[in-house]
C-alpha cells in the first residue's frame, strides 16, 4: 500500500515537471533529464557503439525539449522519450555507418581482457530480442534496479523480472 501511495505521489510530481518543462522551465527539464538519462543511455547502448551513446543521449534530450509542447499527455512521456531514443539510434546508422565501425574498432583494440571483453558481451547482448536487450542493459550497464526499470519504462515489475530472467538465461547460453 505504501509503495502505491509513493508511486502516485511520484506520478503527480512528474506530471507537474513535464508540464513545467513544456512551458519552458529549464530546471524542470533538467530534473526530467536526471530521472531519465540512464534509461535513454541504456536504450541507445542496446543499439549503437558505446562511444557514441553519450552524445546521442544529449541529442535525444535536445530533440525532446524542442518537441515537448506537442506531447498530448504527461503519462505518455516515458514511452515518447524511449521512442525518440530508438529513432535517434536508427538515424545514427543512416548517417554514417563507416565512421561508427571505425571508431568502435579502435575502442576494441584498447584494453582487452582475458575471456570476454565488455565489448564482446555488449555485442552478445545486442543479438538478443529487443525486450531482453534493453532490460539487460538498463540493469547490467546502467545499474538500474528492477523497480526502477519498471517505473522508467512503463513495464510492469513482473515483465521486467521475466525479461531479466529470460535475457540472462539466453546470455549465459551465448557465453
Amino acid at each position: 500500500m505504501m509503495m502505491l501511495v509513493q508511486a502516485q505521489l511520484g506520478t503527480g510530481q512528474e506530471e507537474k515537471l513535464i508540464a513545467a518543462a513544456a512551458q519552458g522551465d529549464r530546471g524542470a527539464f533538467g530534473e526530467l533529464y536526471s530521472r531519465y538519462a540512464r534509461m535513454v543511455h541504456g536504450i541507445l547502448l542496446a543499439r549503437v557503439p558505446p562511444g557514441e551513446a553519450e552524445d546521442l543521449v544529449q541529442d535525444v534530450f535536445v530533440s525532446a525539449m524542442r518537441q515537448l509542447r506537442g506531447l498530448r499527455t504527461a503519462a505518455a512521456f516515458r514511452g515518447w522519450l524511449g521512442a525518440i531514443a530508438r529513432n535517434r539510434a536508427m538515424d545514427y546508422f543512416r548517417q554514417s555507418r563507416q565512421h561508427a565501425e571505425f571508431d568502435e574498432e579502435v575502442e576494441r583494440t584498447h584494453g582487452t581482457a582475458p575471456g570476454h571483453t565488455a565489448f564482446e558481451i555488449l555485442d552478445l547482448i545486442r543479438t538478443l530480442p529487443e525486450a531482453y536487450r534493453e532490460t539487460l542493459i538498463l540493469r547490467l550497464v546502467e545499474g538500474m534496479t528492477g523497480p526502477e526499470i519498471a517505473q522508467r519504462t512503463g513495464l510492469t515489475p513482473e515483465s521486467v523480472r521475466v525479461n531479466l530472467c529470460r535475457g540472462m538465461k539466453m546470455l549465459r547460453e551465448l557465453l
